[in-house]
């Protein structure tokens, strides 16, 4: 009985590894603990860049940094490769590195919103912040359910004095992600700018 009883606790576990909507969902309700653990040794790159980013947030930069390794990995002509030797570039502080890198993978495969994703968090690193927007709507505009597309867009609209595009973003964020942890943050910016 008791075997039967571990397979039921780790058929979930397993089942979502596979779903990398589901795996950003945890992501988006602040539960980075739960995303690494989805995150197997045969995860999707979406998975282990979810995972990779949910290190970061819980302050474990040398597994987020072997997490991108992983991805950087991947063979050359694969635009993931270059996600992930951007996003560790990026962990490294070498951000002209880490904006070639991004824009390989974005020339590689620009619907792919990962590619954009990484180049917008690259560009605001450079506070680049009209580009970095750019890049997070296209992010947004290749898949409408990243709420960190959203989120980010409407940060870098709100640096690039775009308030307008900003509450359209952050908007949608709220929507997406009423349990992200920057929720309270997100609600300040919009009263401050909507109070001017």
């Amino acid at each position: 009985m008791k075997k039967f009883a571990c397979a039921f606790v780790l058929l979930p576990a397993l089942a979502l590894a596979q779903d990398a909507a589901e795996v950003r969902k945890l992501f988006e309700a602040g539960r980075y603990q739960q995303v690494v653990e989805a995150a197997g040794a045969n995860a999707a790159p979406d998975v282990i860049f979810t995972a990779a980013q949910s290190h970061q947030k819980l302050g474990a930069t040398a597994q987020a940094r072997a997490m991108y390794a992983q991805l950087a990995g991947r063979p050359v002509g694969d635009a993931w490769h270059f996600i992930g030797l951007s996003a560790g570039q990026l962990l490294d502080g070498d951000t002209d590195a880490a904006l070639a890198s991004a824009r390989r993978a974005v020339q590689m495969n620009a619907g792919l919103p990962e590619a954009q994703f990484q180049l917008g968090l690259v560009l605001a690193r450079r506070e680049a912040w009209a580009e970095a927007a750019a890049a997070f709507d296209s992010a947004a505009n290749a898949n409408p359910s990243n709420a960190y597309a959203h989120y980010y867009g409407g940060l870098m609209h709100y640096r690039a004095n775009r308030p307008d595009r900003m509450a359209n973003r952050f908007e949608q964020f709220l929507k997406l992600a009423p349990e992200a942890p920057e929720r309270p943050e997100v609600l300040q910016i919009m009263r401050t700018v909507r109070g001017r």
